[in-house]
């Protein structure tokens, strides 16, 4: 399928519209909508399950959406902990952790592919849960704004604090495994965070 083809495809067209939706849910967030913003917000994740199902049910699985679908998931990820941190409701430093982890990781990945020393880059285990305690975090994060609850606000601090400290230990684990892999011969197979 070429690649103009491949925008056609009906996951990734999902993907499209996730990012489509996140311009508005970033304008309802700084207009402090907040029930729109979380509106938005859920239809944004419903899409972003359902693009990997179609593709995998339908046979639809394109080279465009194995690039565009983990592009759209850092954008909207990235894009939630700016403009939270913006209206106080993430503090700076969780922000400039998970974005300092962020550019490291891209840095070393680029420089190992651009040196033809590593191609395949895999998620880590710590990578997986680093990513996922930031989508539970910035999703209870807005809900909070929705449903004001003391215990969700609660749990919304604690959850921020695992972020700070989940995002620099997934970062050393990444440098650990890959400078690993690179020492051993012959291997072009790494594990990414």
């Amino acid at each position: 399928m070429n690649t103009l083809r491949q925008f056609g495809a009906a996951p990734n067209l999902l993907t499209l519209l996730r990012l489509f939706v996140l311009p508005y849910l970033v304008i309802e967030i700084l207009d402090s909508e907040w029930k729109l913003a979380f509106i938005l917000l859920w239809i944004a994740g419903i899409t972003d399950g359902l693009d990997g199902l179609l593709a995998r049910k339908l046979g639809q699985t394109t080279t465009l959406g194995q690039y565009l679908d983990p592009i759209a998931d850092k954008l909207l990820l990235s894009t939630l902990f700016l403009v939270l941190t913006h209206v106080e409701l993430i503090p700076r430093y969780v922000t400039v952790l998970v974005f300092s982890r962020d550019l490291g990781i891209l840095l070393i990945s680029m420089l190992l592919y651009i040196t033809n020393t590593l191609r395949d880059f895999r998620p880590s285990g710590l990578g997986k849960v680093n990513t996922a305690v930031q989508i539970v975090t910035v999703l209870l994060v807005m809900t909070s704004q929705v449903f004001l609850t003391h215990r969700l606000h609660t749990v919304c601090h604690w959850l921020l604090i695992a972020v700070a400290w989940l995002a620099p230990m997934s970062a050393a684990q990444y440098a650990w495994l890959v400078m690993r892999r690179v020492q051993s011969p012959g291997t072009q197979n790494p594990t990414a965070a």
